[in-house]
């Protein structure tokens, strides 16, 4: 599995006070020039240790009003943040795109943009990232402000996380939350896969996998046999069938809510690689 981010550290140095001469005194044009662009770099790389100690849920004083200062960003305003595995591969990392600004930071084993959204959404994000990234990857939800940026961070990892091994899309947080939960905790998932559908184990590979692909259409289709019956070909009556049995196999009830939840989630692990079926 993917796994989160160690946490980085930054360190930020502040100018010390010189007394003597001013720094252009007895400079040529040239050397006034070269100065400049020193010290516009030297700004530069201060954005980006503050924008990276933002990352990492940095809470010094007016830290996000100096980042937003430097680097020219609102210090409130609609953000999100995307991560994308590094696989070793070229590409191209946007700017700009449809009203976003995005900032890029590097980590060891991942990419990771600040959005300025403006108008946008989270989506857009995901759709962009997907047209030019290598995958896979997570976007966080809305934040706002840059003082969130952490916590925007963490979520899109664990946006990322749901993507699996092997996975290629660039996806959002939003309506993945249940994965996000089955993918942060592998022991525990691998644990209620196995505690839920371990009787499966018994049976014939492909009843086994009938059964789970089932119940799978059956979620996809709102809980609606007759729309699972058209999904996968078959009698309204033969769906029911196949999920009475699955219930018998792993104890649990389809209308008893914690019961479902506990079958939902296995359900999310087994997507995510844990575990049975097929063990």
């Amino acid at each position: 599995m993917l796994s989160p981010p160690a946490r980085t550290g930054v360190i930020l140095t502040t100018a010390v006070r010189r007394s003597g001469p001013g720094p252009e005194q007895g400079i040529g044009p040239q050397g006034r020039a070269e100065n400049g662009a020193g010290m516009r770099q030297r700004g530069e790389e201060r954005g980006w240790a503050l924008l990276d100690a933002l990352l990492d849920d940095g809470t010094g004083q007016d830290l996000a009003a100096l980042a937003g200062a430097v680097l020219g960003l609102p210090e409130q305003g609609r953000y999100a943040v995307a991560v994308v595995a590094e696989r070793g591969r070229a590409w191209n990392r946007p700017a700009a795109a449809h009203g976003m600004r995005l900032l890029w930071r590097s980590r060891p084993d991942r990419e990771i943009a600040v959005v300025a959204l403006g108008e946008a959404d989270p989506a857009a994000v995901a759709v962009l990232l997907s047209g030019t990234g290598p995958g896979p990857g997570g976007v966080s939800p809305v934040v706002d402000g840059l003082s969130a940026l952490g916590t925007a961070r963490r979520l899109a990892d664990a946006a990322l996380l749901t993507c699996g091994e092997g996975g290629e899309a660039v996806v959002c947080l939003d309506g993945r939350v249940p994965e996000a939960l089955m993918a942060g905790q592998p022991a525990l998932a691998a644990y209620l896969a196995t505690d839920v559908f371990g009787a499966l184990l018994t049976r014939d590979p492909t009843d086994r996998a009938l059964l789970v692909s089932t119940l799978d259409a059956w979620v996809e289709c709102g809980g609606s046999a007759g729309r699972t019956a058209v999904r996968l070909c078959c009698h309204r009556n033969t769906v029911l069938n196949r999920l009475r049995r699955l219930e018998e196999l792993t104890s649990r009830s389809l209308s008893r809510p914690r019961e479902l939840v506990e079958l939902m989630l296995a359900l999310d692990a087994v997507r995510l690689g844990f575990s049975p079926p097929g063990d």
